[in-house]
């Protein structure tokens, strides 16, 4: 097993192969990435608690949050003539009324309707955007835009896991939330925090810093994603936590941030529905066997069949309103044959105290132990799946699992069954990987053992279901963007 840290593990030297090559040369995708070297995603740049990661989650609902982001996300700025068209031809949404200062959460689909990843969209100016969040939704994107049919320029600027220079990005990335995050930015600029809608930008000034200020929500709570050039990012953080000294504001480290979407009801990773399919081929052979994708894992107690069992619908993950026939893009036409179709919901179960206890308990035994649970995100691949049963079958899938101390509940993100996604049914966490576990660095051991839910709704934090129902947010759901 390597002793490299995660973050050595994922700055790889490039490869000359494809994803296609690393595909072909492997038994089948399900086995090639259930056993893959690499954990879950990383947060480089940040410590993994500046204080305790129980305090930093109570910021986020009882104080404020400053959540840095400038480190473990993607950006691909687009510019030109055509730089719309290009997200018009990829994107579910619809782009009507979409206009310079707004934003939107941005997700592509595959030819045959399955989802490739998502990521926020900013409209910065005319003729030019930037796409930020994982990589996948990212690398879409950059394979279309230089594919010759466009007039415009794609740069892409990685994330700092992948960098040979962590700090050498071209945006800092500030996210604060809470209940003082207002107070905080407004001491730190001196002046109102922009009257902006939901998902819409303004500026301001921060340190004699021009600051551009995404009115957004994570964790259930109001707050703005603050950005602007790389450079001055040290002299606004400054200001920003000197401002926030009096409002009980709490820096997160990697952590805590891992964990705060289990409160505000996204998830972050859906397995990119790209590994099989003719027509997926020639991305295939653009991407390295070293991308993202290429060194992708997956984990936990659901073992496919075929790679195409993981594949997820924008129905599956609560992205359904977003999904407009008004325009032409890629997988139109099969998301117009599924759309009457019945479909999985986006839940939030809330896992047993003594059952989680049980499995908890298993460290101090010799033999028979359970797959360990980590505090706060108990997330151990970088595409967690596991199986949710009911009388015995599997009726979905979690996504996401870990601790909510705010909640003093273990919760996970998952997708039922419409006949289980009614609030109160009782259902079963399967927890752990078959035959003893794979050979990923993260798995020891162990048996698989079963945790008994009840589902909620997504998000589950009252105060997050309060913002839910504020603004539209229904309608555009908020990004944790772990």
């Amino acid at each position: 097993m390597s002793s490299k840290s995660f973050e050595e593990q994922l700055k790889k030297p490039a490869s000359s192969k494809s994803l296609e090559d690393l595909l072909n040369a492997a038994d089948d995708p399900v086995s090639l990435l259930r056993n893959r070297q690499t954990g879950p995603n990383v947060y480089p740049g940040v410590p993994a608690e500046f204080t305790n990661w129980r305090d930093e989650q109570r910021a986020w609902q009882e104080t404020c949050v400053l959540f840095n982001q400038s480190y473990h996300m993607a950006d691909l700025a687009v510019t030109g003539p055509d730089a719309l068209k290009l997200f018009s031809d990829l994107g579910v949404n619809t782009f009507k009324n979409f206009a310079p200062g707004a934003a939107k959460q941005f997700v592509a689909c595959g030819h045959d309707g399955h989802v490739v990843g998502d990521a926020i969209l900013f409209y910065l100016g005319e003729q030019t955007f930037n796409l930020v969040g994982r990589e996948p939704a990212l690398h879409w994107a950059e394979f279309h835009a230089k594919s010759g049919r466009y007039d415009l320029t794609a740069e892409y600027d990685e994330r700092s896991a992948e960098r040979a220079d962590p700090f050498d990005r071209k945006t800092f990335r500030f996210q604060i939330q809470g209940p003082n995050a207002l107070q905080v930015l407004e001491k730190a600029s001196g002046r109102p925090a922009p009257d902006v809608k939901f998902f819409h930008m303004g500026w301001t000034t921060i340190a004699g810093r021009d600051v551009g200020a995404l009115r957004h929500g994570m964790a259930g709570q109001k707050g703005f994603e603050l950005f602007g050039a790389w450079a001055d990012g040290a002299a606004v953080l400054d200001a920003l936590l000197r401002a926030g000294e009096e409002f009980g504001l709490h820096q997160s480290g990697g952590r805590a941030y891992g964990s705060n979407t289990l409160e505000s009801g996204w998830i972050p990773c859906p397995l990119p529905a790209i590994y099989t399919g003719e027509k997926m081929k020639p991305y295939r052979q653009w991407l390295s066997e070293d991308s993202f994708e290429g060194r992708a894992s997956l984990g936990g107690s659901f073992t496919p069949k075929t790679i195409d069992e993981c594949y997820i619908t924008p129905w599956d993950i609560g992205y359904g309103p977003f999904v407009k026939f008004d325009h032409d893009f890629i997988g139109r036409e099969a998301l117009e044959k599924m759309a009457d179709r019945p479909h999985r919901r986006k839940v939030t179960l809330a896992l047993d105290n003594d059952d989680v206890l049980g499995v908890i308990g298993t460290i101090f035994k010799k033999d028979g132990r359970g797959k360990f649970i980590e505090f706060p995100s108990a997330v151990y691949a970088m595409y967690p799946y596991d199986k949710v049963t009911a009388g015995g079958r599997t009726v979905g899938i979690s996504t996401w699992v870990g601790y909510s101390s705010n909640e003093a509940k273990m919760l996970t993100l998952a997708m039922v069954d419409e006949a289980f996604a009614e609030p109160g049914t009782k259902v079963t966490l399967v927890w752990g990987e078959e035959g003893g576990g794979t050979a990923k660095p993260r798995v020891e051991r162990h048996i698989q053992m079963e945790i008994g839910a009840v589902v909620h709704p997504a998000p589950y934090a009252k105060a997050a279901r309060e913002v839910y129902d504020d603004g539209g947010w229904r309608r555009r759901v908020a990004a944790a963007r772990v």
